[in-house]
């Protein structure tokens, strides 16, 4: 069994692959080192950031451990942060500048938690989910001193990095933006940066691995983490393949590449077209606004509901928002999220729809 796809690996992962999990992530950085002793292969990157945020959730003391997450984000981390006893203390990004993170949102959201628990680490997305905007890197310093200012844990949530269409717009690390402004911040600002095979283009959801890359923790505390990610089981080993190919893909000259290039430019184009068809439907109609995509799976519109619409809504126990879901899926057999599932704000109504879909035909939206 000691060779079969069928048996457990080391806690950390499969040798093999976490170094090759550092050599990818080294190369994409830009030649910024990457110790392979600092990564973690997991069930999923969900799994990974549950580890991580019971290493920073006390459960004594006066004041419950708090975790800044943006609004609208993505439920599934929030619903997490609560269940370990934390608190989840929302900041919301700009719809009107393409759901950008503002530094002084980042601060008044401090400042309302105070008296009411205690902050410890800062929560992004990048690229968003569901709203679907791609940092800068000017963003991405801000968040980074303001992070090194309050002495708040990062957490990196970058699983769709490979998916930016945004002309303009590019993937960035927090840990690659973090080593290029230097000292104090890349000794000091503590990370873990999360990535999965289940998004992206690998889109293998099934097959359950993600990994977190551990940055400027001390040494006992990774001792402390060695033993929280040994309590379970290791990554399906089938997972940690596809996390293999996805940090090391068929190159050119492989036999294997043809067919590769050619599904992952399907992918990209597919889903670009959609992005684009997509947006110009959406904004033609009435009452309903959606901000560029510049990545991730999915668009984030607003949805602008008459009184009677909301009114009607509440008479049925429901949030504008959900029954405006229901109505689409039984007329027209479309699946839609709703925006109240996802922490947007209050008073504004949303709608989440994906793009990892076959191509929408010129006639539909």
């Amino acid at each position: 069994m000691g060779d079969a796809k069928s048996s457990y690996s080391a806690t950390a992962g499969i040798p093999g692959i976490v170094h090759r999990l550092s050599e990818f992530i080294s190369q994409r950085d830009g030649g910024i080192p990457s110790d392979p002793e600092n990564i973690y292969i997991s069930p999923g990157s969900q799994w990974a950031l549950q580890n991580i945020l019971n290493l920073l959730v006390k459960a004594d003391g006066p004041l419950r451990t708090g975790v800044l997450t943006p609004g609208p984000g993505h439920r599934v981390t929030t619903v997490s942060i609560m269940g370990l006893g934390a608190v989840s203390v929302p900041y919301h990004l700009d719809e009107d500048r393409g759901w950008e993170l503002q530094v002084e949102e980042l601060h008044r959201a401090l400042e309302e938690a105070k008296g009411i628990c205690n902050p410890a680490a800062l929560y992004i997305t990048n690229p968003g989910n569901p709203t679907g905007q791609v940092q800068s890197r000017k963003s991405m310093e801000e968040v980074i001193r303001f992070a090194s200012e309050k002495k708040l844990f990062l957490l990196a949530d970058e699983v769709y990095q490979e998916c930016v269409f945004g002309q303009k717009s590019e993937f960035l690390s927090y840990k690659r933006v973090l080593f290029e402004m230097g000292s104090p911040y890349c000794d000091t600002v503590e990370l873990a940066s999360f990535h999965s095979a289940s998004k992206g283009f690998m889109g293998e959801c099934g097959l359950r691995a993600g990994y977190v890359e551990l940055v400027n923790i001390d040494p006992k505390v990774m001792k402390y983490i060695y033993k929280l990610f040994s309590k379970d089981s290791c990554a399906p080993v089938l997972g940690q393949i596809a996390l293999d190919m996805m940090a090391k893909p068929p190159q050119p000259g492989d036999p294997s590449y043809p067919l590769y290039h050619t599904e992952i430019q399907n992918i990209r184009n597919t889903m670009a077209h959609n992005l684009k068809r997509v947006s110009e439907v959406v904004n033609s109609l009435p009452g309903v606004t959606c901000q560029p995509v510049e990545g991730g799976a999915f668009a984030f519109p607003r949805v602008h509901f008459p009184p009677k619409a909301i009114q009607k809504a509440e008479e049925l126990g429901m949030k504008p928002d959900t029954f405006y879901c229901m109505k689409i899926l039984e007329e027209v057999g479309l699946l839609l999220s709703p925006g109240c599932d996802f922490d947007q704000k209050s008073g504004t109504h949303h709608i989440r729809y994906t793009m990892v879909n076959p191509r929408v035909p010129s006639g539909q939206a």
